[in-house]
């Protein structure tokens, strides 16, 4: 016989308590109470809890602070908010220390039923539960903690700002909370604001009718209509030029959109996932990016770990990329050797999954062999690239100006990748964007550095 579910009931109003416990045991649920932070934490501590549902403030604490706790020693547990001080602000908060939802008394036992079922079935606790499908690999302590957070965050319609370096997969953690909320059935659309031309991303986003440009021969439909009941990722959102920020913001605050010619607004229901390869707050700081458009974004701060910090994880995504690539070119899956592995643990990778990535298809495309071993490591892969001397300059000139040296520090960190663009601005710290700008303004040859 199945062992019902048991439930922490935490609230320092006795006959609240009595109620939720009334109604709790009559949908079938072992109750435990509590009427402070203190006793909860305790009881934490010796039993399980798939389910939490706690007020806000008590006499010896608060649920922020109980939410915080709970998480620290049990990231598994679904938490319910419910307080009479019900603000804005106060479930932002509550969200961000990991509640999966928030109701503001007085409330029926039917919204709360409604609730219950749907953070169950969510978080995976509950039937009908929907595990994410995701290619994000690994079992890390840093990479569980990320998507521990994001799987809470996806019970909500907050947004979420994701910052993380380059290659470490924020497209696909963006995919897995969309996955894992109740937008699961809706689109997902995703536009890279750094590949978008300026003078078209306002259209691409927004939409236009017909006329309302030269060449807008027909109306369009914007990514915010398409993405309509669904997420639309905003990739790269440090891209965005300063000027279309005002209307971003806009369409964030009023969820309307309005179609670039036209004067009808269109209402729009979606999740807004933003992710960024630079410091916003830094970027604000700088006055190029709206500090209001970043705080409406960071509802929800998420960052997921560079592949330096996720040593463990290493040999399980090298693993799992050999035998992606020897499936795909129709081969028997190689053994990794132990030697291999750590070589590659070695490596500081700048590039991190991505290139971790890139690396194994190379070596399972080109070794032909069913044992990949440490022959398969070159030397150059121990060490960073030796920095070589600007075309034509064995030492660095004095008075040279500082136009000339930009200039040729750029084509020298384009030589070194090859002419990968999106490498290059990687190892210089600059935007996409501004590589772009910089080849057309030194005149460097666009398609020799493609």
């Amino acid at each position: 016989m199945n062992q019902p579910k048991t439930v922490l009931v935490v609230d320092d109003e006795p006959g609240m308590r009595m109620a939720l416990k009334a109604n709790f045991e009559r949908d079938g649920w072992h109750v435990e109470t509590s009427a402070g932070a203190s006793e909860a934490v305790r009881k934490c501590t010796q039993i399980h809890f798939p389910l939490v549902v706690t007020d806000v403030r008590m006499p010896d604490g608060d649920g922020l602070e109980l939410m915080r706790r709970l998480r620290t020693s049990n990231s598994s547990t679904a938490i319910i908010v419910l307080t009479a001080f019900g603000t804005v602000a106060q479930a932002v908060q509550a969200m961000q220390n990991g509640a999966c939802d928030y109701l503001t008394k007085p409330f029926s036992f039917e919204q709360l039923q409604s609730t219950v079922e749907r953070v169950m079935r969510n978080s995976g606790n509950g039937p009908g539960s929907k595990t994410p499908q995701t290619e994000i690999v690994g079992h890390s302590p840093a990479l569980m903690h990320v998507l521990d957070r994001a799987r809470l965050a996806a019970q909500t319609d907050a947004d979420i700002l994701l910052e993380a370096e380059s290659g470490t997969g924020k497209e696909l953690l963006a995919r897995y909370i969309h996955e894992a909320s109740h937008r699961r059935e809706k689109p997902f659309i995703a536009v890279n604001c750094a590949a978008v031309p300026e003078q078209l991303l306002e259209s691409e986003l927004f939409g236009h009718v017909r006329g309302a440009f030269t060449g807008a021969t027909i109306a369009k439909s914007g990514k915010f209509e398409l993405a309509n009941d669904g997420t639309l990722l905003l990739d790269e959102i440090g891209e965005m030029p300063l000027e279309l920020q005002p209307k971003l913001l806009r369409v964030l605050q009023e969820r309307e959109v309005e179609r670039l010619g036209d004067s009808r607004t269109i209402a729009v229901n979606i999740r807004i996932i933003a992710t960024t390869n630079v410091s916003l707050q830094t970027m604000v700081d700088q006055g190029r990016f709206r500090a209001d458009l970043y705080y409406r974004l960071n509802v929800i701060p998420l960052t997921l770990p560079p592949l330096r910090e996720r040593l463990d994880d290493i040999s399980v995504l090298a693993e799992y990329f050999a035998a992606k690539f020897a499936k795909q070119a129709g081969r028997s899956v190689p053994s990794l050797h132990p030697d291999f592995v750590n070589g590659l643990k070695k490596h500081v990778w700048p590039g991190n999954a991505r290139e971790l990535s890139n690396f194994m298809r190379r070596v399972v495309t080109m070794s032909g062999d069913s044992n990949i071993g440490l022959e398969h490591l070159t030397a150059e892969f121990y060490r960073p690239p030796a920095v070589k001397a600007f075309p034509g300059h064995g030492i660095l000139q004095a008075g040279t100006p500082i136009r000339e040296l930009e200039r040729q520090l750029l084509e020298t960190t384009l030589q070194l990748t090859g002419g990968n663009r999106t490498h290059a601005a990687e190892m210089l710290g600059i935007s996409l964007r501004t590589i772009r700008n910089k080849i057309r303004e030194f005149g460097l040859p666009p398609r020799r550095f493609a």
